[in-house]
């Protein structure tokens, strides 16, 4: 009795201590709740064209260090069912492998996207680029290519096959100009070749898209809409982007 009547003061103070003190083995903290915020009508018309490419860079940053905002996406289209404000548009490949949206870790209604093998323009192309900047305020034109471009490899091979064969001849000018630099292999087998083309064809499509659309240009050179291009590697999900 009297070991017991000394230790209960000690026990009663050891059962405080820990009473108070903060748990070790509290779980993780909460996950962010998803985004359901759009572009509005006024988020988009405070946006300068370097503001959306920076937007753009820190999104595709985030997909390759894997910290994808999460969204709420049903949130995000019942909130753009009666309009959209769209920041940017992307003309990029057909690729399956590189979906605009998600490696820029953006949200329904932030991005207009074109999609073609290759990533060339034509006049359905460019009238849409006319509606989404001139008509719906989009203030940025991303051009962007990828590595290993099966369209590119086609072009700098020749292939020929049906309506693929008049698509893969809009390639033979920055085919051309990249097998004047490249060194190596003159057909696809020879990668450098391959990134070269791919590089000159992102470039040749910013030109192409000032030279044939008067309604874009003018906006270019007012400033209020800007030209990028890019590269996407399949391999490690970065955009390189090109002077």
């Amino acid at each position: 009795m009297r070991l017991a009547t000394r230790l209960a003061p000690v026990l009663w103070a050891a059962a405080l201590v820990a009473a108070c003190s903060p748990s070790q083995t509290a779980g993780p903290a909460a996950a962010p709740a998803p985004a359901r915020e759009v572009m509005t009508a006024e988020k988009q018309k405070a946006l300068t064209p370097a503001d959306v490419l920076a937007d753009l860079k820190e999104g595709n940053r985030r997909f390759v260090e894997g910290r994808l905002t999460p969204r709420d996406y049903k949130a995000q289209a019942a909130a753009t069912a009666k309009g959209q404000y769209p920041k940017a548009i992307v003309l990029s490949c057909l690729d399956s492998r590189v979906p605009p949206e998600i490696i820029f870790d953006q949200g329904i209604g932030d991005l207009f996207v074109g999609r073609v093998a290759g990533n060339v323009e034509d006049v359905t192309m460019l009238g849409s680029m006319e509606f989404g900047t001139k008509a719906a305020g989009a203030k940025l034109i991303v051009v962007l290519g990828h590595t290993s471009c099966g369209a590119v490899k086609g072009a700098i091979d020749r292939v020929e096959m049906g309506n693929l064969t008049a698509l893969l001849r809009e390639f033979d000018e920055a085919v051309g100009r990249a097998r004047k630099d490249a060194s190596g292999p003159a057909d696809s087998s020879n990668p450098e070749l391959v990134r070269a083309a791919t590089e000159q064809s992102v470039r040749q499509t910013m030109s192409d898209v000032v030279s044939r659309s008067p309604v874009i240009a003018e906006l270019v050179t007012s400033g209020d809409v800007a030209i990028a291009g890019g590269m996407y590697d399949l391999a490690t999900g970065s955009v390189t982007w090109l002077d």
